[in-house]
């Protein structure tokens, strides 16, 4: 098996050097005269390419193996017969290539000359015209003419001999058997086969680079043609799923976007950071004037690798919808339609009901919810609101809702609240264990280097109650699936500790010198006890307690460990337990500070670990440092020219809790939907309606929004400069792409709106705000937008110990001194299965979806996943009455809602599962007020529920849609 191999460039190099980069002993040889020194096991192509000397090629590229099929690439090597392919021919120590000799460029021409014969000749209005390769070989290669005449070929749709298919357009004719019409089936790319000159690129892309095997080449010889799945299938209903890669290798036309062919070929690019998940994927944002026409990824991106995925490749289209709200909005009351009005009367109506509200109420009476999709300068400085200008600590976070375990359980383990690595780790590692994570549909593009590492011979070790597709897809297979009962997490983890501690497979030497010996003996002693052992906690977890032995063993004994976690760990009673023990399970075996191993959280939301590095949460200032400490009020004061108050502020649920009581009144939200996204719907509702101002700072009238009072327009990624932190805690630049359409960057709106409170901000860049940040808080010292633009990116810590970032942590001991182990007990959540309701729920993401869908709902992604549906067994089904695709009723404790139902072998009989991208469906409304015992992070993955037969939305639904949609009235400018 043939996989993808990282590239490696100087900085800011972009060039496709054919071949991939290795590593080896120096081989000296001479290519066209020049002498070239490169490492052993580089390819003569590559080699050429070192030395600035270009060879043509089609078939090659620097991000997947070698594949010879072009023949375009020949070169003459002396003392050896025949010219060989460059591109397959390693380099030998003394060897004399000639790239450019009489003979090559006669067989090249040839070759080409071929090529083109079988290729329809409208260059002039082909969308791929000023950015084709075949195109720039045939320029390269002096072809000025084609002597075949035409014959059987596959671009001629007539059969009339015709050299263009505009030519052929005008003619009629028999019909050409070979011709295949062009495939517009997949929304954002089309696959044209009259164009394809069969260089398999795509084909090796979907394999090497993506890992979805997709992709094949049918047919033998003339007849040979990409395929997509089986004969009936398109690129829509394929396994294709859309994440770009074969669009980005076509040298051609073929595989073309659809955005291109409309708008014509950029003029000119801006590196940006997309604004999906945590993987914190880099792209060049290509443009013509102020017009976005493509996503690109970057490929010295350091998270990416020049990979993407479906939503940060073509899942753009949002940022111009027709639902985006651009001019500010008030009303005097939620029952009352919207009123557009200017800025200026927008923040002075907010501010002077915010300052209305602390008055009557006290300053602790109104607070702020930051975003996760908003940038570290722009978080940075709602926490700053509230701090110093509302004086309160009543700040949240959506990042709080979904991992706040982590920072707590990382903190007390190690002693910092983030993952240990980087993403290229995962090239070093030989067992893998996820739990509570969906990588192949939440983090696709790191699921894409995982595979590949998978596929090289790694083992894999899957902890979910469901059969996520990582599990079992093309070319991979876990060696364990451990399908736990939803929420015993913790029992599951403490059996494999058990495992390794009783059998002696720890590794007693790194425990010594790395973490604390009298803490471990204490460890040992609880673990070692037989309740937790897996044939104890088989009938509590359901996982077979011989797979489960077999697990640790091979965790334990295998090599490099890296452990990979997501929400399915943090979204429980037990999230911060579930965290410390993991973190027990990688100390005990060794599995920290080094590659190939380490504690990884993958963050679900583009900036959730900025957000938490900026001091979103209640209790702590930027840096994780508790309010409640003097001296680091001490720093904020003095930069920030105000008292900081040293009392914890109210998280999102003690927010909406004093709502009701009437202590709390007034709400400043940033890029969040808490309506949407929160548990327990009908809490979250009554808490929103009780207040007196809610103000609502997003792109779209989100849910949220039917219960605001002031509606202030924000900006896209692509219209602000910033910075995201993403998952392995790298530092990456968003930059302005266009100019914000609705007048300002979200960060100057804060500002705005914090002078209009009488802050007297002065900001005139986000880069003054990351200056204030590097001041104040020490993991971000040493960071500047200058280095950002010397590196490209860095990772936290950067500072004067580590200048240019860290991309490993805790190599030479842990941030704390020594790695602590915590006693990790096993406590029952309080949401129970009974009588009522004998189903456990759990929620989860889909690929083309994203958190509450704002932005992907308002995209062609829409035609794969256009509601959520509930994943039911077999089983559970039957004795329901229940049919694929029928609707239900799916009911709990705290609220009802239905949707239709899809039967599914994934889940094991008693657990059901749905996601919660649509509004419709407000799958939280079922989801209960339960949360992790040290965070209040929300238990969205254990539910109790009852499914049943239903004839469509439920009269709650019903409601809350009337509601919402007088909420959204707006006055026109007669009204």
């Amino acid at each position: 098996m043939k996989d993808f191999i990282i590239p490696q460039f100087p900085p800011g190099d972009e060039r496709d050097m054919g071949t991939p980069a290795r590593n080896g002993a120096p081989v000296s040889l001479t290519i066209d005269g020049f002498e070239v020194v490169v490492p052993e096991g580089t390819s003569v192509m590559r080699a050429a390419f070192e030395a600035g000397i270009e060879v043509p090629k089609l078939c090659a590229s620097d991000n997947m193996e070698a594949f010879g099929s072009c023949r375009l690439c020949v070169v003459e090597i002396e003392g050896r017969r025949g010219t060989p392919a460059s591109c397959t021919t390693p380099v030998t120590e003394g060897m004399i290539v000639h790239t450019q000799s009489a003979k090559v460029r006669k067989i090249r021409k040839g070759v080409m000359e071929l090529y083109v014969s079988d290729h329809p000749l409208d260059c002039l209005t082909c969308a791929a015209n000023g950015d084709c390769e075949l195109q720039d070989a045939a320029g390269k290669v002096g072809l000025r003419d084609v002597r075949y005449t035409p014959g059987d070929n596959h671009f001629d749709p007539k059969g009339i001999g015709a050299r263009s298919q505009s030519e052929a357009r005008l003619r009629e004719g028999p019909g050409n058997p070979q011709f295949i019409p062009k495939d517009d089936s997949n929304p954002y790319f089309t696959y044209d086969p009259s164009k394809c000159i069969v260089c398999s690129r795509c084909v090796r892309a979907c394999e090497e680079v993506q890992g979805t095997f997709a992709l094949t080449i049918e047919g033998r010889g003339f007849d040979s043609r990409v395929s997509a799945g089986a004969a009936a299938d398109n690129f829509l209903t394929s396994d294709c799923v859309s994440c770009g890669a074969c669009v980005q290798a076509c040298p051609t036309a073929t595989l073309q976007e659809k955005s291109v062919a409309e708008l014509g070929t950029p003029t000119r690019s801006v590196i940006t950071t997309c604004a999906y998940c945590g993987v914190g994927c880099s792209f060049k944002a290509e443009m013509n004037g102020d017009t976005l026409v493509r996503m690109v990824p970057w490929k010295n991106g350091k998270a990416n690798r020049g990979h993407s995925c479906v939503k940060g490749r073509f899942a753009y289209g949002y940022a111009a919808h027709k639902d985006r709200i651009l001019s500010p909005m008030i009303r005097d009351t939620i029952d009352e339609p919207w009123r557009e009005v200017s800025w200026d009367e927008a923040l002075s109506f907010a501010a002077t009901r915010m300052k209305g509200i602390q008055q009557k109420h006290g300053r602790r009476s109104v607070g702020v919810i930051t975003s996760s999709r908003c940038t570290n300068e722009e978080t940075y400085l709602v926490q700053k609101l509230t701090r110093a200008v509302f004086g309160n600590n009543n700040t949240d976070t959506c990042a709080r809702v979904c991992h706040s375990p982590t920072g707590y359980g990382l903190g007390k383990t190690f002693g910092t609240s983030a993952g240990t690595q980087d993403f290229d780790s995962v090239e070093h590692t030989d067992v893998v264990l996820i739990i509570g994570a969906n990588p192949t549909d939440g983090h696709p593009v790191f699921a894409s280097r995982l595979k590949k590492r998978l596929r090289a011979g790694a083992k894999l070790i899957v902890v979910d109650p469901r059969r996520t597709d990582i599990v079992r897809s093309a070319h991979v297979e876990a060696q364990y699936h451990l399908p736990l009962r939803p929420g015993t997490n913790v029992a599951v983890v403490s059996a494999m500790a058990h495992v390794i501690v009783t059998e002696g497979l720890m590794d007693e030497a790194y425990i010594r010198d790395r973490c604390d010996w009298d803490e471990f003996q204490h460890y040992a002693e609880f673990i070692s006890d037989p309740r937790h052992a897996p044939e104890a906690t088989e009938a509590l977890t359901g996982v077979p307690a011989s797979d489960l032995r077999a697990a640790a063993r091979l965790f334990a004994t295998g090599g490099n460990g890296a452990i990979y976690y997501g929400l399915g760990v943090t979204e429980h009673s037990q999230g911060s337990t579930t965290v410390m023990s993991i973190a027990n399970l990688a100390m005990l075996t060794g599995n920290i500070g080094r590659p190939g191993v380490g504690v990884n959280p993958l963050r679900g939301q583009n900036n959730v670990q900025g957000a938490c590095d900026m001091g979103s949460f209640p209790h702590e200032l930027p840096g994780y440092r508790h309010v409640k400490l003097p001296d680091v009020r001490a720093i904020f004061e003095k930069a920030w020219g105000v008292e900081i108050d040293s009392e914890p502020g109210l998280r999102i649920p003690n927010m909406l809790d004093a709502a009701v009581e009437g202590t709390f009144r007034g709400l400043y939200c940033q890029g969040e939907d808490i309506l949407q996204s929160d548990p327990d719907t009908h809490h979250v509702a009554a808490g929103l309606k009780a207040m007196e101002c809610v103000i609502v700072h997003d792109l779209f009238l989100n849910e949220t929004a039917n219960y605001a009072h002031v509606f202030l327009p924000g900006s896209s990624f692509l219209e602000k400069d910033g910075t995201f932190t993403n998952a392995e805690r790298r530092i990456n630049r968003v930059r302005k792409v266009m100019q914000p359409r609705n007048g300002y960057e979200d960060w100057e709106v804060t500002q705005m709106l914090a002078n209009a409170m009488g802050a007297g901000w002065h900001y005139t860049h986000p880069a003054q705000i990351m200056d204030e940040i590097a001041s104040t808080t020490p993991s971000f010292a040493g960071v500047t937008y200058e280095l950002l633009e010397e590196k490209g990116s860095v990772q936290w810590p950067c500072n004067e110990a580590a200048p240019e970032g860290t991309p490993l942590m805790h190599v030479d001991g842990f941030m704390s001194g020594k790695g602590h182990f915590m006693i990790t007990e096993y406590v029952a959540t309080d949401e129970r299965t009974g009588p009522r309701f004998p189903l456990l729920l759990t929620t989860g993401r889909i690929l083309s979806q994203y958190n509450v869908g704002a932005q992907t709902r308002r995209t062609e992604n829409t035609v794969w996943h256009d509601q959520d549906v509930l994943e039911i067994h077999p089983h559970d089904a039957e004795v329901r009455g229940i049919n694929d695709g029928d609707w239900v009723r799916l009911a709990s404790r705290a609220g009802e809602t239905t949707l239709m139902v899809q039967l599914t072998d994934r889940v094991a009989p008693g657990v059901v599962y749905t996601t919660f991208h649509h509004p419709a469906t407000q799958a939280n409304v079922v989801t209960t007020d339960f949360s992790d015992w040290a965070t209040n992070c929300p238990e969205y993955k254990v539910t109790a529920v009852q499914v049943s037969p239903s004839n469509g939305p439920s009269d709650w639904q019903e409601r809350y849609n009337e509601q919402a949609e007088r909420s959204r009235r707006i006055l026109s400018a007669a009204e």
